[in-house]
């Protein structure tokens, strides 16, 4: 085959993979948003520095902006209730339920102002994704060194009420698609007890209508949100750090089971 006939092929023959082959479509959005949000970062890195000079959780508001528009391009929509929940004032703890990255585009659909999140230390080195994220004040831990992990929470902790931040964290540790929640990690209900501030949980409904990664499949479909109220954290003490993760994964995982019903009848019942 001539070479000069190569590229009308390959636009003849990508639509055909895509209208046919579940497959493509799964790799090919994929890649797709990896390379968009790598794009998006590189662009975003000058604004960041010429904005605030380094590294200042101001900058999650630039990566808030750029990235609000990627669902579109994936086909997704977002549903978000009980948008009162954030309206609390003061530093407190987000915790949320964790299936992919893309968790990242509900994530910045709400994102509050002066907000940051708790991300595994590999994170920093995913080239400019990376970089972004460090510049945007992302607190990166090592998930293996539970002492160092420790630490990073209590220096967390600190800076969030000198800085008055809002911090974002998974506790279940680890992204998940079984259809229900793991067990929570304790360290976000350490860090909220020890610096008594209320505990805000939001949670993401299953994807396995629209994305699968066992069976390759990633169609267009609908994100729902739901932010519950506020758990006071105030007067408790490291021996209350128990009930109150175990108190939020069950309000959790009925909000959890709740709003992901309606959207995956299609796929089966969800797993319990």
């Amino acid at each position: 085959m001539d070479m000069w006939m190569m590229p009308p092929l390959l636009l003849l023959l990508f639509p055909l993979l895509m209208w046919t082959s579940s497959t493509f479509v799964f790799y090919f959005k994929n890649f797709f948003y990896v390379a968009w949000m790598m794009l998006l970062a590189l662009l975003g890195i000058p604004i960041c520095l010429l904005k605030s000079g380094g590294r200042d959780v101001e900058n999650m508001r630039v990566i808030r902006a750029m990235v609000r528009h990627v669902k579109y391009l994936l086909g997704l929509r977002i549903e978000v209730s009980g948008w009162e929940h954030l309206q609390t004032e003061g530093p407190y703890v987000i915790v949320s339920n964790h299936q992919s990255s893309l968790d990242v585009l509900g994530m910045m659909e709400i994102l509050p102002d002066r907000c940051t999140t708790i991300a595994k230390k590999e994170l920093v080195y995913a080239g400019t994704v990376g970089l972004i994220c460090w510049l945007s004040g992302i607190v990166f831990i090592n998930r293996k060194k539970t002492s160092d992990a420790k630490s990073v929470m209590a220096d967390a902790a600190k800076t969030m009420l000198d800085e008055q931040l809002i911090l974002w964290v998974f506790p279940e540790g680890t992204r998940n698609q079984n259809g229900d929640l793991l067990p929570f990690k304790k360290g976000a209900f350490h860090l909220a007890v020890q610096a008594q501030v209320p505990i805000v949980p939001v949670v993401f409904s299953s994807y396995s209508s629209f994305y699968l990664w066992k069976e390759k499949q990633f169609k267009s479909g609908t994100i729902r949100l739901k932010i519950l109220p506020k758990i006071e954290t105030k007067g408790m003490t490291s021996e209350d750090v128990s009930s109150v993760s175990d108190q939020s994964h069950n309000l959790m995982r009925t909000a959890f089971l709740e709003i992901s019903g309606s959207i995956t009848q299609s796929n089966g019942p969800l797993k319990h």
